[in-house]
């Protein structure tokens, strides 16, 4: 089930750290647009954070309202849409993406765990952070390549070079939905 056809123009996805909001701040901006976080539009959907609603409900219970989200951003968001880092777990999820422009944001550890701080707003990366999320990153990888139809690594380069980079691709027409491919 690949949802209804998608208004997005970009999406990104990656890892806790990777500069999704950052980046996508910046890309929205570029492309004359808004950015609309799905992380975000689960906090304001329920009321209370992401953190509440692992604790709450579970993490099942979680992902269910983000895949939602996320369906709901790619059909009604005609912006910049960045995704919550395990988004791309959810086999649904995977397929929609097919329909839009995605752009894969990788980053080393050593740069993610000091962006994202070890704080419970994150609550996959409570306990040992370092091995947790090495241990999402080798499940997830995959699923963040199999999706993208471009991969950026922002370890190094400023936030305005990396949006740049991105709106440069999609202005191309380099940068196309994956069912495009």
């Amino acid at each position: 089930m690949s949802g209804p056809a998608s208004r997005a123009r970009v999406v990104l996805v990656g890892p806790p750290g990777a500069g999704k909001s950052t980046v996508g701040q910046v890309l929205a901006r570029l492309l004359g647009v808004e950015l609309l976080d799905t992380d975000d539009a689960v906090e304001r959907r329920e009321g209370r954070t992401i953190s509440d609603i692992f604790i709450e409900d579970g993490e099942p219970h979680f992902r269910t309202l983000e895949h939602a989200e996320v369906l709901r951003a790619l059909a009604e968001h005609d912006g910049v849409v960045a995704l919550g880092g395990g988004a791309v777990e959810h086999p649904d999820t995977r397929a929609a993406l097919l329909s839009v422009p995605v752009v894969y944001l990788e980053v080393s550890m050593a740069k993610a765990l000091p962006r994202v701080g070890l704080s419970g707003a994150r609550p996959l990366l409570v306990e040992s952070p370092r091995a947790r999320w090495k241990a999402l990153m080798d499940s997830r990888r995959p699923l963040y390549r199999e999706v993208a139809g471009l991969v950026v690594d922002t370890d190094t380069e400023p936030v305005e070079r990396l949006a740049t980079l991105v709106a440069e691709a999609l202005e191309r027409g380099d940068l196309r939905p994956r069912s495009e491919a």
